[in-house]
């Protein structure tokens, strides 16, 4: 379907952001792994967090999803966990695009008492996973690529037990993740070392923040700061994790709201100029994507920040920055197309990871801003983008961070996003919530 901007009127106002999907995916997951009844309040209920949902349960999680209405209540999942893995599922557990459950999944399903197969929609029989298999290789892990290529669809059989091994941060922190949450509730705990540049610490520091709310005790130096270092996400923090072997706890958990599709609304009205004011963004929150506000205060708008909500205002009149996206990745999209509309020239560099996203993020988007006219070079870790577009028809690549990014190009030219529908994966309010900005959306055939 082509997605492409309707209509513009009043724009601005309050809205509240949509449940973040990264701490959605991590809280059903441990929650499913906890001893006793969970109540998440404002999950994320999305394609992505569908198949964390439908594997957990395949592993004997009961889980209800409940909205109780009105505009303040969100919708509520009922989870009873289980602490003996056993995958009910006779079939190969389909994953369709999420590439975060896989990864998590991939080794909880080494701590069953059966053989597992892990598959997924093309986009996700993409996504590198040798990594994780070697990683957990020493803890027991017993998991391979079927198509023998370190790609989905992926087996998995029992035996890891936990201990001590290393891995390479470089690729993804999702593997991470994925090693400290099954770590934890394995036989030997677990002793994990992060070798080379250790990319998104952000998420491992959100997977940490939802363990610990479980009851999970971590020893960690991620925290720690060098003499040199003044914030959480520099590069120069220590990457080590000692966790020993516990038990989940169930709890009643709230999930925040995202950044990263607050972006989009944000990005909107910096573009088009006015104020917006976005409920259930914490300024305390660990997400990565909290750097939008910085990018957007850069090119020129301003920012306020509160404990639990944010105001933007905007004369819409971006300029050019140089800027690294290397513990936000997910933001490439979104800053591209800011970029094409800024005067000026944005560097982008330090997001290398990209590539391996639903899509090659660096190639795509500059694939679709040249359809537009935009000058820009592509790099190995970013992008150099020169700011000005035209009209044009551009494709979503079916990832649904370039299908969003490019609607803000529709708010200054004719542009019709193909199979920009794909946006129910991370943010299945989308086009409702455009609307409550006096953005209004649609879909043709």
């Amino acid at each position: 379907m082509i997605l492409k901007v309707k209509n513009l009127k009043n724009v601005g106002g309050v809205v509240k952001a949509p449940p973040s999907k990264s701490y959605t995916h991590r809280a059903v997951i441990i929650a499913s792994l906890a001893n006793g009844y969970s109540k998440l309040f404002d999950p994320l209920v999305s394609e992505d967090t569908l198949s964390s949902i439908k594997a957990c349960e395949a592993f004997g999680a009961e889980i209800a999803i409940s909205n109780k209405g009105g505009e303040e209540t969100a919708q509520t999942l009922d989870i009873e966990g289980t602490t003996s893995l056993h995958n009910y599922s006779k079939e190969a557990i389909d994953l369709m695009n999420s590439g975060t459950t896989l990864r998590i999944m991939t080794s909880v399903a080494g701590l069953a008492d059966n053989e597992t197969i892990f598959t997924g929609d093309d986009s996700l029989k993409t996504r590198p996973m040798e990594m994780l298999l070697e990683a957990i290789k020493p803890l027991g892990g017993n998991a391979r690529s079927i198509p023998k290529n370190g790609k989905p669809p992926i087996a998995i059989k029992p035996g890891f037990i936990g201990g001590k091994t290393a891995i390479d941060g470089s690729v993804s922190s999702q593997f991470i993740s994925s090693i400290l949450i099954a770590g934890a509730i394995s036989k030997k705990g677990i002793n994990l070392e992060v070798k080379g540049d250790f990319i998104s610490k952000s998420y491992v520091a959100m997977t940490l923040d939802v363990m610990e709310k479980f009851g999970i005790i971590i020893e960690t130096d991620l925290f720690t700061k060098h003499e040199d270092c003044d914030i959480v996400d520099k590069k120069c923090f220590s990457t080590y994790f000692s966790i020993k072997p516990q038990k989940y706890m169930a709890t009643d958990y709230v999930v925040e709201g995202d950044y990263s599709s607050a972006s989009y609304l944000l990005g909107a009205i910096a573009i088009l100029g006015g104020e917006i004011k976005i409920k259930n963004l914490f300024k305390d929150s660990k997400q990565g994507d909290k750097f939008i506000l910085d990018i957007l205060k850069q090119m020129g708008a301003k920012i306020e920040i509160a404990e639990d909500f944010v105001t933007l205002k905007s004369n819409g009149n971006l300029k050019g920055i140089a800027i690294d996206l290397h513990n936000a990745p997910d933001l490439l999209p979104t800053v591209s197309v800011l970029a094409s509309l800024a005067t000026g020239t944005t560097t982008i560099t330090g997001v290398k990871h990209a590539r391996y996203k639903e899509t090659d993020r660096i190639a795509k988007c500059a694939e679709e801003l040249k359809k537009l006219g935009c000058e820009l070079e592509e790099k190995d870790d970013g992008m150099v983008i020169k700011g000005g577009i035209h009209s044009g028809k551009v494709k979503s690549h079916d990832d649904h961070r370039i299908a969003m990014a490019f609607t803000l190009a529709g708010l200054k030219h004719e542009i019709a996003i193909e199979n920009g529908n794909v946006f129910d994966v991370s943010f299945p309010n989308f086009i409702e919530a455009m609307k409550e900005i006096g953005i209004e959306l649609e879909l043709l055939e």
